[in-house]
């Protein structure tokens, strides 16, 4: 690039909002300087398909804002969403040609793409990149064990607790100077309450009823039905039995065995009701 000095080709990346957190963060100034020439941003409306399932895989990326759904079809024309990419996640198969799963704009998304041979180059030459990439791989598969033992083990009260943590740990690590900072205990859901739903493997009814049980309780506040407050992060977290979120608020300990007595209750009510709507289902 003759005439364009580097701290001006680098300009792209370090205004970035998610350079801070993504795959590109503390990469030196020559990957950064490839990585801001093979890059580009696109737009993507609400339910618009970034990658059908099954298509080749032209383009992989970083998420800025937005979510992404990873959506499965099955061979009857059922759906699942089978995951989430929230801001600074990245989307494509890198090293893979085909896509097994869509990728859908779930909100209106901006994207930050890299042609996918070009960006496949780029880290075979990078030794440091690689590994870099290779450690991001392997904590999306702890996230999607976690999320298997999730959908498989807990209840829709456990799940709803868990997904509302999920999300205030994503907006307190956003700590980034360039964007405002939202209150740190508002939570948004990024997704209609239908792909809320389907995510957590559930109906729209039930996922309603579990957040009017915490809001009965003063654990979260509904302000509508896509925003909430969260009263009480320390019972959120023992609601939700998982051991990570339990140790981030252990300034809460002298809380923590009231809430976890609370736990045991919601869950036995919820057992509770879930036998007692059986019973009266009518026999077929």
């Amino acid at each position: 690039m003759v005439g364009v000095s580097l701290p001006e080709v680098l300009s792209k990346c370090d205004h970035c909002v998610i350079h801070h957190r993504s795959i590109c963060q503390d990469v030196d100034d020559t990957i950064k300087l490839e990585l801001s020439r093979i890059s580009h941003f696109r737009n993507y409306s609400e339910g618009e398909t970034v990658v059908a399932e099954g298509d080749d895989v032209s383009v992989v990326g970083n998420v800025i804002s937005g979510v992404l759904k990873l959506v499965k079809t099955l061979p009857d024309g059922r759906q699942h969403i089978v995951g989430l990419i929230h801001p600074a996640g990245m989307f494509g198969r890198v090293f893979g040609s085909k896509t097994r799963f869509a990728i859908e704009a779930a909100t209106d998304v901006r994207l930050c793409c890299f042609e996918r041979r070009a960006f496949e180059a780029l880290v075979r030459q990078n030794p440091v990149f690689e590994h870099k990439l290779l450690l991001n791989s392997l904590d999306e598969l702890d996230a999607t064990r976690a999320w298997t033992m999730l959908l498989g083990c807990q209840s829709v009260l456990e799940r709803v607790a868990t997904f509302l943590m999920i999300l205030l740990r994503l907006q307190e690590h956003q700590g980034c100077p360039k964007i405002p900072q939202p209150d740190h205990n508002m939570v948004r859901l990024p997704i209609s309450r239908r792909d809320t739903a389907a995510y957590l493997g559930t109906t729209p009814e039930t996922i309603s009823r579990s957040i009017h049980v915490l809001a009965r309780r003063g654990i979260v506040r509904i302000i509508d039905t896509q925003h909430f407050e969260i009263m009480q992060i320390n019972r959120l977290a023992l609601l939700s039995g998982r051991e990570e979120f339990v140790g981030e608020v252990k300034m809460y300990s002298n809380s923590l065995p009231r809430a976890s007595a609370e736990r045991h209750d919601l869950l036995v009510s919820e057992t509770e009701a879930a036998l007692a709507k059986k019973k009266v289902m009518p026999q077929v």
